[in-house]
C-alpha cells in the first residue's frame, strides 16, 4: 500500500464538522422531546426522536431565552436550527435556535404551563378572594392614560359617585415591558394608605396586545396586593391570568367602575333599611315588656298584701326605666350611625334624606316616648284601684269596724269559747291594739 499521512481524530471530525455545517445550516426537524436536562448555566440539553431513530439537540442560552415556553420531556415538537459535530465525542447534534409546539402555538402551551403553576401555588383559591369595601373613598385605577378605558371608568364613577377620588398609575397595556410597568404601578397603589380598591385592565384587543395581563410579575402583583383588586382586561370572552387571580373579574373596565362604586339611590335604600330595623327594634321591646307586665298583672300570690303591691309597683317603674334606657340607647345609637354615614355621604345628594329620617326618627322617638308614659299611668291607676279593694278585705280593715281576734297564750286563734278554760289568760285584738284578759 502506497503511504499516506494518517488524519489525526481531531483533525477528521473537524473536517467532517465543516461538511456538515455547511450542507446542514438551516434545516427543520420534528419529533418527540425526550431526556430533557435544563443547566446550570442556562443551557438546554435534550433528544429529538421518532420510531427509528434519535437525534441529541442543544439550545444555548442567548437562543433559548426567546422560546416562549418550557419544553418538557413527551411534547411533539419542530426544531429549527444547524448541524455540527461535538468534537469531544464525535457526534453529531443540532443547535436549536428555534422551537415550536406541534399542534399548539408557543404562546398558548406557556400560557397553559403558567396557569398550572400559579394554581399549584393557590393564586386561583376562592378563599383568598375579598370583598369590594362598601362606601370606597378613593380608587386606584392602573391603565393606559390614553386609552378608552379610563374615559369609561371615569365617566361611570361621575355618575355613580362624584364623592369618590381616582388615583390613576398610567401604564402602557401592550408591548415589551408593559407588564413589569403594571406590576410597579400596582405596588405604588398598595403603598398609599388612601386607596380603597384598585382597578386594573384596559379594552379589547388580540391574544397577543393581552399578553402583558398573562406575565406571573402581574399575577404575583395583584395576589400580593392589600387592597382588593378589580381586573377589567378586553371584552367578555377574553379571560386572562390577571382575571383568575384578581379578587373580581369585571368584563369591561365600565363594569368595574359599576362595581366598586355604590350609586346613591343604593346607600338611600341602605339608610331605609337601617331606620326599619330600628323601628323594629323597639316594637319588639315594647311587647316583650308589655308580656312582662301581663304575667304580674296575672299573678296571685298575695300573702303580705302591703309588700307585694309595694314590690310590684317598683317591678313596673324599674321596667319602665328599662324601655326608656333601652329606647333612648336604640335610638341614640340609630343617631350616631346616621350621623357617621351623614359624614361620609356629606358630598352627595343624601344630606337632604338623612336629615328627613333623623327628623322622623326623632318624632318616632318622642311619640313612643309619650305612648310608654301614658301606658305606665294607666297601669300604676289599675294597681291603685287594686290596692284599695284588698285594703277593704284586709283583716286589720274587719278590725276597724268593731270586731275583734282572740288569741290564746301560744299565739293561736280562738273559735269557740270552749277551746278557753275557766281562769286561763287570753289575748284580744282590737284595732287599735291588743288586751289581756281572763276567762271567769
Amino acid at each position: 500500500m502506497q503511504q499516506r499521512r494518517a488524519l489525526s481524530v481531531s483533525e477528521l471530525t473537524a473536517r467532517l464538522r465543516t461538511v456538515v455545517e455547511r450542507e446542514f445550516f438551516d434545516v427543520y426537524v420534528e419529533g418527540e422531546l425526550s431526556n430533557f436536562r435544563r443547566h446550570s448555566s442556562g443551557h438546554w440539553y435534550f433528544s429529538l426522536k421518532d420510531d427509528a431513530a434519535t437525534l441529541r439537540c442543544a439550545s444555548f442560552r442567548m437562543q433559548n431565552r426567546m422560546i416562549r415556553f418550557s419544553p418538557e420531556d413527551g411534547l411533539h415538537v419542530i426544531a429549527r436550527g444547524r448541524l455540527s459535530i461535538y468534537d469531544a465525542r464525535g457526534e453529531y447534534q443540532l443547535i436549536v435556535e428555534h422551537l415550536e409546539p406541534v399542534g399548539a402555538g408557543a404562546l398558548q402551551l406557556a400560557l397553559e404551563q403558567l396557569k398550572k403553576r400559579l394554581a399549584d401555588d393557590g393564586l386561583f383559591n376562592a378563599e383568598h378572594k375579598r370583598p369590594l369595601p362598601i362606601l370606597p373613598r378613593c380608587i386606584g385605577v392602573v391603565t393606559s392614560p390614553t386609552g378608552a378605558a379610563i374615559r369609561d371608568i371615569l365617566r361611570v364613577l361621575k355618575r355613580r359617585n362624584e364623592a369618590v377620588s381616582v388615583m390613576i398609575a398610567p401604564v402602557r397595556v401592550q408591548g415589551d415591558g408593559a407588564a413589569s410597568e403594571i406590576a410597579r404601578a400596582l405596588r405604588l397603589l398598595n403603598s398609599r394608605e388612601e386607596v380603597d380598591a384598585i382597578i386594573v385592565g384596559r379594552g379589547g384587543g388580540s391574544t397577543e396586545d393581552l399578553s402583558c395581563f398573562n406575565d406571573e410579575v402581574v399575577a404575583r402583583a395583584i395576589y400580593d396586593s392589600r387592597v382588593p383588586v378589580i381586573s377589567a382586561v378586553g371584552h367578555e370572552i377574553d379571560i386572562t391570568i390577571a382575571d383568575l387571580v384578581a379578587d373580581l373579574r369585571a368584563s369591561t373596565p365600565s363594569a368595574a367602575a359599576e362595581m366598586v362604586a355604590a350609586a346613591r339611590d343604593e346607600m338611600c335604600a341602605r339608610v331605609a333599611g337601617l331606620a326599619e330595623d330600628a323601628r323594629k327594634a323597639v316594637r319588639y321591646r315594647l311587647l316583650a315588656l308589655r308580656s312582662r307586665l301581663a304575667d304580674l298583672e296575672s299573678s296571685r300570690g298575695f300573702d303580705q298584701v302591703e309588700s307585694r303591691l309595694r314590690s310590684f309597683a317598683q317591678r313596673i317603674d324599674d321596667a319602665g326605666y328599662s324601655m326608656e334606657s333601652a329606647l333612648e340607647a336604640t335610638l341614640k345609637a340609630r343617631r350616631a350611625r346616621h350621623t357617621a354615614l351623614a359624614l361620609r355621604l356629606s358630598e352627595t345628594d343624601l344630606r337632604r334624606t338623612m336629615i328627613e329620617r333623623r327628623s322622623r326618627l326623632v318624632d318616632l322617638g318622642g311619640r313612643l316616648h309619650a305612648g310608654t308614659r301614658s301606658l305606665l299611668d294607666r297601669r300604676n291607676e289599675r294597681i291603685s284601684l287594686a290596692a284599695g279593694k284588698l285594703d277593704s278585705l284586709s283583716p286589720l280593715g274587719v278590725l276597724a269596724r268593731g270586731y275583734a281576734i282572740a288569741f290564746d297564750l301560744q299565739g293561736r286563734v280562738i273559735k269557740r269559747a270552749s277551746d278557753v278554760s275557766a281562769g286561763e289568760r287570753v289575748r284580744v285584738r282590737v284595732s287599735d291594739g291588743d288586751m289581756d284578759c281572763t276567762k271567769n
